[in-house]
């Protein structure tokens, strides 16, 4: 694949957010939206079940080390790259690089989980009107399309500032897994808001960490993960689907 810098284009999205774009942004970050996210937890379940996280304090490490360990070196990174390849109208490129994320997903739920949720935020830019099929194409045509990709396509096309745009992508990601943890530990909701406010500062982070990284330092080692939701597929009870 040929190689790409992070911060070209729009110097990483410092430009100022309109209001359409702002209120596009909330509704793509939105944990009502129909892509069916809430009924996952990647692993997070049986990590619960095993007693690895038992409570918040646990739970908040368990989510800041999935962000740093493994959001902010591939998915993250990842996003980026898609939404440069959507924003210059490079479909190829972003077969790649979506080629390249569902590979990456180490188990058949994680990799169930995000090719259903990007054929569900798929099926709902079409079916909002927003846009014709012309606009749609390099999209709907493409095989098995990861929700990272069409999150970024979405982004893409909405207008979307990059850097905001991949902020609200893992605040998403991270408040799901805030309230897989309050259901399942369980936990209060003020233990909820509290883990996030603790959690603002990674998602930052890892939002930085992810403009700066190069091709050759792409990489998802997190093999606790990996197992979680290894041994979540033959968990015995359970509320969530990953």
């Amino acid at each position: 694949m040929q190689a790409m810098s992070p911060r070209t284009g729009t110097e990483a999205g410092k430009g100022r957010m309109g209001g359409a774009a702002l209120l596009r942004l909330l509704r793509l970050a939105s944990t009502t939206l129909p892509v069916g996210a809430y009924s996952y937890s990647q692993g997070l379940e049986w990590a619960i079940e095993a007693g690895s996280v038992r409570d918040a304090a646990s739970a908040q490490r368990w989510i800041a080390d999935a962000l740093r360990y493994s959001l902010a070196r591939l998915e993250a990174p990842l996003w980026w790259r898609l939404y440069r390849c959507w924003e210059s109208g490079d479909a190829q490129a972003a077969a790649r690089w979506n080629e390249m994320f569902v590979a990456s997903r180490e188990t058949s739920e994680l990799r169930s989980e995000t090719l259903q949720m990007g054929e569900s935020l798929k099926r709902l830019l079409v079916d909002l009107g927003e846009f014709g099929p012309a606009a749609l194409e390099s999209l709907t045509t493409m095989e098995a399309p990861a929700y990272v990709t069409v999150a970024a396509f979405a982004a893409a096309l909405w207008r979307i500032p990059p850097r905001a745009a991949l902020a609200g992508y893992c605040w998403s990601w991270t408040e799901n897994q805030v309230l897989a943890a309050i259901k399942a530990v369980p936990l209060g909701q003020l233990a909820g808001q509290r883990m996030l406010s603790v959690l603002e500062p990674v998602i930052e982070a890892t939002v930085e960490e992810s403009l700066a990284c190069s091709d050759d330092a792409l990489g998802n080692f997190a093999p606790g993960l990996a197992l979680a939701s290894t041994l979540h597929e033959t968990q015995y009870s359970r509320l969530f689907r990953s």
